[in-house]
Formats: structure tokens, C-alpha cells, sequence
């Protein structure tokens, strides 16, 4: 499936829009976080009984986390939530705005990465980049919520964000995903 041009134009601009590493980093930084929503998705709220399927103890990945509201959400109903995210700053402002203790510890196979580690132990969130996530040791996943990831990596490395995701689900997975189309010139 592909998108028409005519109907969607700024799809074109979308698909060779790049962005590194640093300046999703600097956009924490600078404040140009507008793709966080503090009172989290409503098409998860709206569809989460259906996508939990009544279910207890799921593990819970979220890709390219930021300070995700959700990932709490998960927790609180006795799931392990684990997440990745490039930005140290958001990790962070996501434990201190959910008033959750933590610890942190460096990941000795991704140098200057680190995990930060709920006191529960129910959430644990990777300050890396996503292509360099040590699958090996978080293991597979019951449920994935993608807000955005598949948007925010940039359109040349789809095909490896869909190896790594294919490499973490269990067989009886729910993947529920929002994307949208836009213009990065004007949301840059």
C-alpha cells in the first residue's frame, strides 16, 4: 500500500525528513517536546480493556518511550513496563513527574548508556538509542504501544525498526500502533 501524493503532499516531505540522534536530543532540550501529551493517548484510554484483554502480569514495551504518562498506567495495573529512549532528560522527567523512586545503572555493552530501574521493578527504561537496545537481555514482549516511534525514526530505517519489533514479541502479541502523516517543515 502507498500513499497518493495528490491526496497526502506533505507524505513526500514526511518520507525524507532525517533527524539524528542529537537533535531529538536537543529538542528535549530546547523544549520542543510538543509530541508528549500529559494526559496520555486517548485511543489507548479509549481501547486499553481491549487491548489488555483482561489480561494480568503482560510485558509491556513501549518504543522510543519519552516521559509517556501510559507506561504508569501499565505499571499500576500489574504489568512490567519496559521502554527505550534516546533522551536522558525525558527518563528522568518521567520519574519525577510520576513521583516514582528510581535507580540507574551504565549498560556495559552500549557505551554511555544507561537503565533506569523503578524501585518496584516494574518499570525499567533504556536511555539508548533504539537500534542499539540489547535485546538479548529484555527479552519478548505480551503487548507493544507505539505512539509515534514509527513516525519520529526516519523513513530509511523503517525497515530495521520492524526487525527489532518483530524480534521482541511473543507469539500471542497485541501491537497497537498511532501514526499519523505531516508536513515536518512546519513541525520541525
Amino acid at each position: 500500500m502507498s500513499l497518493d501524493m495528490k491526496e497526502h503532499p506533505d507524505a513526500e516531505v514526511q518520507k525524507n525528513q532525517v533527524l539524528t540522534l542529537e537533535d531529538w536530543k536537543e529538542k528535549w532540550v530546547t523544549r520542543h517536546i510538543s509530541f508528549h501529551q500529559e494526559q496520555g493517548h486517548q485511543l489507548l484510554k479509549k481501547h486499553l480493556d481491549t487491548f489488555l484483554k483482561g489480561q494480568s502480569g503482560l510485558r509491556v514495551f513501549f518504543p522510543l518511550c519519552g516521559k509517556a504518562v501510559e507506561m504508569k498506567w501499565f505499571a499500576d495495573r500489574g504489568h512490567t513496563v519496559v521502554g527505550v529512549e534516546i533522551s536522558e532528560i525525558g527518563i528522568r522527567e518521567f520519574f519525577a513527574e510520576q513521583n516514582l523512586s528510581y535507580t540507574e545503572e551504565p549498560l556495559a555493552e552500549i557505551a554511555g548508556a544507561k537503565v533506569f530501574k523503578s524501585s518496584s521493578g516494574s518499570i525499567s527504561l533504556y536511555c539508548c538509542s533504539i537500534f542499539d537496545l540489547p535485546r538479548a537481555n529484555i527479552g519478548k514482549f505480551d503487548r507493544i504501544w507505539d505512539r509515534g516511534a514509527l513516525v519520529a525514526i526516519n523513513p530509511g530505517d523503517h525497515d530495521r525498526y520492524a526487525d527489532i519489533i518483530l524480534s521482541l514479541l511473543r507469539k500471542e502479541f497485541q501491537y497497537l500502533v498511532a501514526v499519523l502523516s505531516y508536513d515536518p517543515t512546519k513541525h520541525a
